[in-house]
């Protein structure tokens, strides 16, 4: 089955002269390859974290941790369950915070774990994207207003706040261009975000987080885009394979009527930045490709101690209130996420074929009654969550480039 098209131009993506294969022809993968002896335990992680509990989350986790164990050779363990084999390869539910923590976890480097380590908790949320709105302004302990700076116009306008008093000031601000979008900073998916036009509902929003939450986590106050478009930008090594995306992300309804993340159609290149960039991209994927790859640079240069085998950064465009075009990164996930079922899926195509270079893949996350699945879809989970209810999570992979046989 062919994957829903992209966006127009979308797919200009090979370098001139590249043959192109159906791209209904599906990626093969290979059958798990035996162990070696000690060859190491791939297992979930959510201890001390906080985690993601449902049934749907927990199931995809644990599929997540048997594909990469197969790209890995390794074999499998429920979390901590058994004495494990050899290394350890963790799949974590969250970023870690602190290289000391995931050191004692055995994480020393990028093949050791699926995911982030960063230095402090607020460098994981997507309070980092924004500068706070005065030098006197409150913050947590480490932050970086370099790297407010080095991004730039990279983000959306907007500030970070972890005071309350601070965010007034911020929305004053903003609120004079147009409607401001309130985030929570822990929140995926589209979630705990509200958009105020006016400072009445802005002071409704906030009065609706407590103190404490705002203290320990802040809160993001940014000019509000229509007409949205977001992008995924990401990376993944794993087995000794680099691949490197960019992707559409689609919205679906959940079954409470509202709009939720419904899935990501990815083009996977083999290799890193560099290489997806020397592909013919649309311009306003080249644009966000650049811009995620500044705000990747920013966090490593700014928080020491950061470092990432899974990364991926949400790119926005669309209109703001003056009708201007605009491009911007949203936040980053350095952890397993919604596109991960299509990172594994390249991941998987790439290991079959090492004269592979591009990949299709698309993650489905469907609400409610699911037609009849394709024949070759890899689903994560498919049954009644006890979270969201009704729900099927599946992957799909096509080939976009082609070689001799």
């Amino acid at each position: 089955m062919p994957l829903p098209p992209y966006p127009s131009d979308a797919l200009n993506v090979l370098p001139a002269g590249t043959p192109m294969a159906p791209l209904a022809a599906m990626a093969a993968v290979t059958p798990p390859a035996p162990l070696a002896p000690n060859a190491g335990t791939a297992m979930a992680y959510t201890q001390g974290l906080r985690g993601y509990a449902s049934d749907h989350e927990q199931m995809t986790r644990m599929e997540v941790v048997r594909r990469l164990a197969r790209l890995k050779g390794y074999a499998v363990s429920e979390e901590f369950a058994q004495q494990p084999l050899g290394p350890v390869y963790l799949v974590p539910s969250d970023t870690l915070v602190g290289t000391d923590r995931a050191q004692a976890l055995g994480i020393r480097g990028r093949d050791d774990f699926f995911g982030g380590v960063v230095p402090y908790p607020f460098v994981s949320t997507k309070a980092i994207t924004h500068p706070l709105v005065s030098a006197d302004a409150s913050a947590p302990a480490g932050w970086n207003p370099a790297f407010s700076r080095m991004v730039g116009d990279a983000v959306l306008p907007g500030f970070t706040a972890f005071a309350r008093a601070d965010a007034q000031a911020a929305a004053e601000r903003l609120l004079r261009d147009g409607p401001v979008r309130v985030k929570l900073v822990r929140e995926t998916g589209g979630n705990g975000q509200t958009v105020a036009r006016d400072r009445a509902a802005f002071e409704a929003c906030l009065a609706g987080i407590g103190d404490e939450m705002l203290a320990q986590d802040g809160v993001v106050i940014e000019q509000n885009l229509r007409q949205v478009q977001t992008l995924s930008v990401g990376q993944v090594h794993v087995a000794g394979i680099v691949a490197t995306y960019f992707g559409y992300q689609r919205l679906t309804t959940n079954h409470k009527g509202a709009e939720v993340y419904g899935g990501s159609d990815l083009t996977v290149v083999r290799g890193d930045f560099q290489a997806l960039l020397a592909l013919a991209l649309p311009r306003e994927v080249r644009i966000a490709v650049e811009q995620a790859l500044l705000y990747d640079s920013a966090a490593q240069a700014c928080f020491p101690g950061f470092f990432a085998s899974r990364i991926n950064y949400d790119v926005a465009q669309g209109v703001m209130a003056d009708d201007s075009w605009r491009s911007g990164v949203l936040e980053q996930s350095w952890r397993a996420g919604g596109a991960t079922g299509a990172e594994i899926a390249a991941l998987e195509a790439f290991h079959a074929d090492p004269r592979r270079h591009v990949v299709r893949a698309s993650g489905h996350e469907v609400y409610g009654d699911c037609a009849p699945l394709p024949p070759d879809a890899v689903v994560y989970f498919r049954g009644i969550d006890d979270t969201v209810g009704p729900l099927t999570k599946y992957t799909l992979t096509a080939s976009d480039d082609h070689h001799p046989t």
